[in-house]
């Protein structure tokens, strides 16, 4: 980091908002310098190389993912935010998604009947329609926000049709998921808190009417899968009442700022590398171009920036010590860019013989269960954007800016030129 740079790496931080706003430069130097770099200020060891990362994701008996979420959940304020959820929420429910074995298996089951590959398929040409339609109803040219006008009110509208929620709902789903990302973020003072929790109550009691609603008259839409989801080879073989709640709402979040991020960063990639975006327009029928572009994107720019594990015991990572309840975080984009596994990192090259080895959607039992619908949004994303609109950054690149958080690496906007293509 040009920040990290001016002082000692051992004090060196994620926290700092100049690291957050380009922690690249940062990565790298941990990469070469401290791959298991101690953070004092969070309090966590940050692991920055690719082997690393997978040995973290792949051995969730030592590093436990439930440990690691419920430690940073709402950090500092857990007792309040969940007094609020309980008094106005319907309840406090913990993301079950995101629990150790053996409920966390059973979980996962369930969650997955709503993701089959026979699902995902059939939404392509329904999603399809709504991205054309979307960029269709755009003026001939102009400047648009990639984010704001394009990934996320678009994410939204999908994520809406899938859960079987009002179109209207869009700004109501910004809200949630905005106030979702921060209780792990790390950044939210005690007044952001406070709101964050109303608007999660809010949710809550949206999602427990629409479960109810499902029970008695089922639909073809996500939250009607996880309702009737059944297991029943397994002694709890229906989702209960609060992992109906958790899981729905994890949905609601991943399916909408994650994915929307996914979509910014395919966005920025394809506005700033010309002769990769010259090749996706030559090639938008062959689909394996498009979905090596995509895995590209999702590399260099993964949605997530860290995620936590806690050690559930004594133990070593890159020769470094991590005691019992050490935390720590899951570098996704620095483990994406080591050059011991992928050579020329920095380059967007979507001939990689490696490509889909990144780790953007984790790796091992807590590899994102949603992750064959997103890799397939962002498909139809890639190819009809570059099918209907040339597109370019309309600001310099380091003027673009990120939301603080240690969680997500999501820009605030991203200011795009476009103008129609007329073979469109």
């Amino acid at each position: 980091m040009d920040a990290a740079d001016a002082i000692a790496l051992e004090d060196a931080t994620l926290a700092d908002e100049a690291v957050l706003q380009n922690p690249f430069p940062f990565y790298a130097r941990m990469r070469e310098e401290d791959p298991v770099h101690y953070d004092k200020t969070l309090h966590a060891w940050l692991v920055a190389r690719y082997a690393d990362v997978r040995t973290v994701l792949l051995d969730a008996d030592t590093f436990s993912m439930e440990r690691g979420w419920s430690t940073n959940y709402a950090h500092g304020f857990l007792e309040e935010f969940v007094e609020i959820l309980e008094r106005d929420g319907g309840g406090f429910f913990p993301d079950v998604i995101m629990t150790d074995p053996p409920r966390h298996t059973r979980v996962r089951k369930l969650m997955e009947q709503a993701f089959t590959a026979h699902r995902v398929k059939a939404l392509e040409a329904a999603i399809t329609e709504r991205v054309v339609r979307f960029l269709d109803a755009l003026p001939p040219a102009g400047t648009i926000d990639g984010i704001n006008d394009l990934a996320l009110p678009l994410t939204i509208d999908i994520l809406a049709e899938q859960l079987g929620i009002p179109h209207e709902y869009q700004t109501k789903i910004e809200r949630w998921t905005l106030a979702l990302s921060a209780q792990v973020g790390r950044m939210q003072n005690r007044e952001e808190m406070q709101q964050n929790a109303a608007d999660i109550c809010e949710m809550q009691q949206y999602i427990i009417a629409m479960i109810e609603e499902r029970r008695q008259a089922p639909g073809n839409d996500l939250v009607s899968d996880l309702v009737h989801a059944r297991n029943p080879s397994e002694d709890r073989p229906v989702l209960d009442f609060a992992e109906l709640v958790a899981c729905t709402r994890a949905l609601i979040g991943g399916g909408s700022e994650t994915t929307a991020n996914g979509i910014a960063g395919l966005l920025l990639m394809i506005a700033t590398r010309p002769d990769a975006a010259a090749r996706l327009f030559a090639d938008l029928e062959d689909s394996r171009t498009v979905n090596r572009f995509v895995e590209e994107a999702l590399r260099l720019l993964p949605p997530p920036r860290a995620l936590s594990r806690v050690a559930t015991r004594d133990t070593e990572l890159g020769g470094v010590a991590i005691p019992e309840n050490g935390q720590v975080l899951i570098m996704f984009a620095s483990a994406n860019r080591d050059q011991r596994q992928f050579p020329e990192p920095e380059a967007f090259d979507i001939d990689r013989p490696n490509l889909i080895g990144h780790v953007t959607f984790g790796a091992g039992i807590h590899r994102c269960v949603g992750l064959a619908l997103a890799r397939m949004e962002m498909a139809v994303v890639a190819r009809e954007v570059s099918r209907h609109l040339d597109i370019g950054l309309a600001v310099p690149l380091e003027d673009i800016a990120y939301i603080p958080s240690t969680s997500n690496h999501s820009m605030q906007r991203l200011p795009l030129t476009y103008r129609k293509r007329e073979a469109a």
